[in-house]
């Protein structure tokens, strides 16, 4: 299961504090909690990028293999995910559309980003609305020296039990999400960057020519996007 499908990290739209900011920038100031963080970065970012590795491992069983690539958004709602390891995968969203793209099975998914993010991790991560609309928040004891908080989803259908979200020095470290079927899938963000000029092209995707194009809206396959 992919990150957007099951997933995500981060934000919702509130503007950081004065007090806040010092903590984050002053040594010696007592930390800032995890969800003044979260808040902080997201009344503060409009746009990032970074790489990130990702392993999902389930009741006992063995680990699947570890996903790597990078990792670009723009609120509200455009990102591009990209697996460059073990296998290629792409899933870019257009802030419309959300379009999920295998190589290897020469296919492309469509979704509405509605339908696609709804009340999912991705949404903390790529959205623009509050995060408290849609989950339950509440501080998680501090781990690995990071700063911790637990979303856990107010919607029944949302298909994962909890998101715990991992901040360090204002920036997004790791992501653990627990899906309906006990499996765990552990994110880890590196080399953050905060409110880059990204390509215009970023968050468009074309589909190659010979991919099948399946429409989960109902609708005939679009042409280039």
């Amino acid at each position: 299961m992919n990150f957007v499908s099951k997933t995500a990290a981060i934000l919702a739209r509130t503007a950081a504090t004065a007090g806040l900011a010092l903590a984050l920038a002053v040594p010696g100031v007592v930390r800032a909690s995890a969800i003044d963080q979260l808040h902080a970065f997201a009344g503060n970012t409009q746009s990032a990028r970074g790489s990130f590795s990702q392993v999902t491992r389930g009741n006992g069983s063995q680990a699947a293999p570890v996903q790597s690539g990078e990792f670009a958004f723009q609120r509200p709602g455009r990102f591009r995910w990209q697996v460059s390891k073990p296998y290629e995968q792409l899933i870019v969203s257009d802030g419309k559309e959300l379009f999920q793209y295998d190589p290897d099975l020469s296919q492309v998914t469509v979704r509405t980003v509605g339908e696609a993010i709804g009340s999912s991790p991705a949404q903390i991560l790529f959205g623009s609305g509050s995060l408290e609309q849609s989950f339950n928040v509440a501080e998680q004891p501090e781990r690995d020296g990071l700063q911790w908080l637990r979303a856990t989803p107010k919607s029944p259908d949302a298909g994962f039990s909890r998101v715990d979200i991992a901040f360090k020095d204002g920036l997004p470290a790791r992501l653990e999400l627990l899906d309906a079927f006990g499996q765990t899938t552990s994110i880890t963000f590196t080399g953050i960057v905060r409110n880059p000029q990204l390509p215009q092209d970023s968050f468009r995707f074309t589909a190659p020519a010979g991919v099948d194009v399946v429409r989960m809206d109902g609708q005939q396959p679009a042409g280039a996007r």
